[in-house]
């Protein structure tokens, strides 16, 4: 039978670029892209990379154009080949030794908790594990956490209390292109992740909410653009649709489900009417929204940063779950809910310890039995194991006060550009009496640090990732590194030695332990070995022995609850911790752009991505620019009540009236962001504050 043609346009080529010059590539070492949680397969070969094609993720060898020019950070001019300390050229005995000694002084003076360690979602799987280790057992410190939690904290949170398991796609990503319908809350795949528009050419519908017409917008039939900081009540909203339309798939609530009757009870005040109000969505595209996921055969609920990074993004996560548990799709093959997960090792750099609440395998920490269990395999009494530390955006407020850590150790994190409220964040990093900061690059954060450390990249080292479907892949080494480069092993692994505990340093040793430590776990990786990777191309978790086939859909019979239920969670709307008002008339909202990723460490410095994207800019709406007498290419200053920045004016349409978007790639955009915090995530309210905005300068 054949499908009915898709609403979705044909994928623009410019998301997924094919240089002519790699056609013809001799295919070299197979290993994946060192940016987003796709994880495209790639070759790199002695002319740059090419893609692989029998890596579902980038389904047919796509390439982004980030993932095109990878290759070039390989030779990057700016490039980190020998430790400094104090901006001065150092040996590494004489780096090692220096922080070393300060970290000891300081943990005799004011205890273990002084010394704090940040890690990034970009990190292989050993690395997070030997971080959160060395964290605990050679620091012994609780302060330790990471980027992440800026990124996936409050959907962990929602699929933990509804499914009782925190894994991104709990499907592979193929059962996606078999989809009818795809909603998407707040992301924005075609410049995030452009091969993953792929999945979903086959889909006859794709719903997308977001603020802005984004790409993926355009490529959808259906754009609910939300007031920022709104999804929430547009959740409850589409909910209340559903079941008063009759959509609710009674049966499968009854049989896979518990709670619904206080959710159903508690959006019954969420009347359409009543929502588009709330939201800025018209009824009538909400109930069209509804009736297309209802008549799907097949649909999926995806949510993405825009409808996360709110200081209710736990609950907003979950007011979307309960949609589709009402509509009966999760634990079905070829539907549920999702999270589009960003960094590249955002799922599996949450699993193994760099998070200050959670250790090996997706264990609580403050969980005796898993104390018990981790602490066996580290060979430590389990009552020297610390306790659960300070979130990110705390541990940072924290740095250099009064009872707060004294000296920070930064691995794979830009802080000074990602973090919130981030000029208040400089000024913490500069009252720490250590900052030390591991790097390929001197970053913005690297710059503050008294020791820098240059470290190994993706080529030139081997490791695990997890990419967003919970699927482990082989990261193979295929250049050597720079001379007096050293890998975030390795460095771990000298600190250690110098405080006086044993660590390995060799990848697979690590992983080893690592399978070990996440036996019986909810991300169990017990039966993973880099010889079944590569066989398999991944191997998804939870996966308990080495004759398991891995897990792909983990839901089908049953959710990861001690009873086997999925939970509804009765959730309500609130506004933004910060609301616009007379002083402060204009949402925010932030983002990402096509050329970029992340704090721009890498792109920025990257030709071909700076030409397409030389600049931060600030998106305006025609009818907000004419009332601010601003033109297209104007600098413009814009304003939060905790900072400014500056950036070139563009106007554009397809972004709300009451709206301006800055990309986040560079420093700036996260000096206006609110550091309000989500209450069970910890998630910083990222998405949406309250500025206004000022010309300082003409185009031209």
């Amino acid at each position: 039978m054949k499908r009915p043609e898709s609403t979705i346009g044909a994928m623009p080529t410019s998301l997924c670029p094919t240089p002519p010059v790699m056609a013809e590539a001799e295919f070299g070492t197979a290993t994946h892209c060192p940016y987003c949680a796709l994880q495209c397969g790639m070759h790199v070969t002695s002319q740059g990379v090419a893609p692989r094609d029998d890596i579902p993720a980038n389904s047919g060898g796509a390439l982004c154009q980030k993932g095109w020019t990878a290759a070039e950070l390989l030779t990057l001019p700016e490039r980190l080949t020998t430790p400094l300390l104090h901006g001065k050229p150092a040996s590494w005995d004489d780096a090692l030794d220096f922080v070393a000694g300060r970290i000891t002084r300081l943990r005799d003076r004011h205890g273990p908790d002084a010394v704090a360690v940040f890690g990034g979602g970009g990190l292989t799987n050993e690395k997070a594990y030997l971080l959160g280790k060395f964290a605990r057992v050679a620091l012994r410190t609780s302060q330790i956490d990471y980027n992440g939690r800026f990124c996936m904290s409050s959907a962990a949170v929602a699929a933990n209390r509804a499914f009782g398991m925190d894994r991104g796609l709990p499907f592979p990503i193929t059962d996606i292109a078999a989809a009818d319908t795809v909603l998407i809350a707040g992301g924005n795949v075609a410049e995030t992740m452009p091969p993953f528009v792929r999945h979903l050419s086959g889909a006859r519908h794709l719903i997308v909410a977001d603020p802005r017409l984004t790409a993926t917008a355009r490529l959808a039939g259906l754009h609910l653009q939300v007031t920022p900081g709104t999804d929430l009540a547009l959740a409850l909203g589409l909910l209340h649709l559903a079941i008063a339309e009759g959509h609710a798939d009674l049966d499968y609530i009854a049989a896979r489900t518990t709670g619904f009757e206080a959710v159903r009870t508690s959006v019954a005040e969420w009347w359409p009417e009543r929502a588009e109000r709330v939201t800025g969505v018209p009824v009538a595209q909400m109930r069209q929204a509804v009736r297309l996921l209802a008549a799907a055969g097949r649909a999926v609920i995806l949510t993405g940063r825009g409808a996360e990074q709110h200081a209710k993004g736990a609950d907003t996560v979950t007011a979307f779950i309960n949609l589709a548990l009402a509509l009966g799709l999760p634990g079905r093959e070829g539907s549920g809910y999702g999270c589009i997960t960003g960094q590249g090792n955002g799922q599996g750099g949450r699993e193994h310890g760099q998070k200050a609440d959670q250790l090996p395998g997706y264990r609580k920490i403050d969980d005796p039995v898993a104390r018990a269990h981790v602490a066996a395999v580290w060979g430590i009494d389990p009552d020297d194991l610390p306790g659960p530390g300070r979130s990110a955006y705390e541990l940072m407020d924290a740095l250099g006060t009064d009872g707060g850590p004294k000296a920070l150790l930064v691995f794979g994190s830009n802080p000074v550009v990602s973090a919130p409220r981030s000029g208040h964040v400089r000024d913490r990093l500069a009252a720490l009496d250590l900052l030390v900061v591991s790097d390929i690059v001197r970053s913005e954060t690297a710059a503050m640090a008294a020791v820098v450390l240059p470290t190994t990249q993706w080529a030139e080292e081997s490791g695990t990732m997890t990419n967003l479907e919970g699927r482990v892949l082989l990261r193979r080494q295929a250049v050597a590194p720079p001379s007096g480069v050293r890998s975030d092993l390795t460095i771990l692994r000298g600190l250690a030695e110098r405080l006086g505990v044993a660590l390995s340093d060799h990848p697979r040793t690590v992983f080893d332990e690592l399978r070990r430590a996440s036996a019986g776990g909810v991300a169990d990786y017990a039966g993973i070995t880099y010889e079944r990777i590569a066989a398999e191309t991944g191997v998804f978790w939870p996966c308990p022995a080495e004759d398991h086939p891995g897990t792909p859909r983990p839901f089908l019979d049953r959710f990861a609850t001690p009873d086997g239920l999925a939970r509804f969670t009765p959730v309500e709307h609130r506004p933004p911790a910060e609301d616009i008002d007379d002083d402060y008339p204009i949402y925010l909202t932030t983002g990402r752009v096509l050329a970029h990723y992340q704090s721009g460490a890498q792109t920025r410095r990257i030709a071909a991505l700076t030409q397409a994207s030389p600049e931060m800019f600030v998106e305006l709406h025609p009818d907000l620019a004419e009332r601010l007498e601003i033109t297209a290419g104007d600098r413009v200053r814009v304003r939060s009540r905790r900072g400014t920045a500056e950036a070139v004016a563009k106007i554009n349409s397809a972004i709300r009236a009451d709206t301006v978007f800055l990309p986040f790639h560079w420093e700036g955009a996260n000096r206006l962001t609110n550091p309000a915090l989500d209450p069970l995530s910890r998630m910083p309210e990222f998405k949406v504050c309250a500025v206004r905005l000022e010309r300082t300068g003409r185009a031209g």
